[in-house]
């Protein structure tokens, strides 16, 4: 078994808990011009998985083939961090983002951190202090003014939001699987274990008749496939499996809830979308519950 990774400190964890929830935070402008070529979300999402398989694959049959080996009893846990935590929470997300608003897909997503507080109790008795719960507050109102919840602008159906809160739901599930897996392995093995399941599981999405069009139309669209891979999916599984090896998953996942803000600063600096007071506020409340919980 694979534990040669060293635990972080909590300052550490806490810093690469940040920097993974930054490089999630830019996803949408990879994915922003992956549609406008003419990709389906689907087909981005298998993209996205088996290129960051692919990735990490080659890298470590050069640096570290130890991460490879696993028992295979363990196998259930990287089940659950690949298909559940990454597959199913993809397709929820982007099936949801289709039926509601962008900002009702969002809301809903950022439930994650409350079942992961839930679930980490009843798991593992982790307390529910106050601190908790007011970060937690803090951070779901922070995420509602960013996505526009207070302004009326959100629309919804149904199935749109059982989906969200699926999506919440499998999120959430990665610290859960994770920290099981975590318990055996290295962050390092449990990340590239992840991929090799969801990597080819996520080829089943894939809607191949898209693919030439898109890159034969788009020239360069390979360096945006490439930085969706590497940038948004590869280095940030790294730094939040790495930091969640030292810290609780419920601490973990509400810091995470900084990808909202960087989503919002993402949107207004490289694609003008406004920022807005209700915005600002919302940045602030986020960041407020990260620093109650540092």
């Amino acid at each position: 078994m694979n534990t040669t990774t060293k635990t972080p400190s909590k300052g550490l964890a806490t810093l690469s808990i940040l920097t993974a929830a930054s490089l999630w935070g830019v996803i949408g402008l990879w994915n922003r011009r992956l549609m406008a070529a003419g990709l389906s979300p689907t087909s981005i999402v298998a993209i996205r998985n088996f290129g960051c398989m692919l990735l990490m694959s080659l890298f470590f049959l050069v640096k570290d083939r130890s991460v490879f080996r696993v028992d295979r009893r363990h196998i259930k846990y990287f089940l659950g961090t690949g298909v559940i935590s990454v597959v199913l929470f993809t397709v929820c997300l982007f099936t949801c983002q289709k039926l509601c608003s962008l900002a009702v897909s969002s809301v809903l997503l950022y439930t994650a951190p409350s079942f992961v507080v839930i679930l980490s109790a009843i798991l593992w008795k982790e307390p529910v202090t106050k601190r908790k719960v007011v970060a937690l507050v803090l951070t779901l109102v922070g995420c509602a003014c960013v996505c526009g919840v207070f302004s009326g602008e959100l629309t919804a159906t149904a199935p749109g939001i059982l989906l969200g809160l699926g999506a919440g739901l499998f999120y959430a599930m990665y610290n859960v699987f994770g920290r099981y897996a975590l318990a055996h392995y290295s962050s390092m093995t449990v990340t590239v274990w992840t991929f090799l399941i969801a990597g080819p599981v996520s080829l089943l999405l894939l809607r191949p008749a898209e693919l030439l069009p898109a890159f034969s139309g788009t020239p360069g669209l390979w360096m945006i496939v490439l930085g969706l891979a590497l940038f948004s999916t590869t280095l940030p599984y790294f730094f939040y499996t790495w930091g969640l090896s030292g810290m609780e998953p419920g601490r973990a996942s509400i810091i995470s809830s900084v990808e909202v803000v960087v989503t919002a600063a993402a949107g207004a600096l490289v694609l003008g979308e406004p920022m807005t007071v209700l915005t600002a506020v919302g940045v602030l409340c986020v960041l407020a519950g990260i620093c109650i919980l540092r």
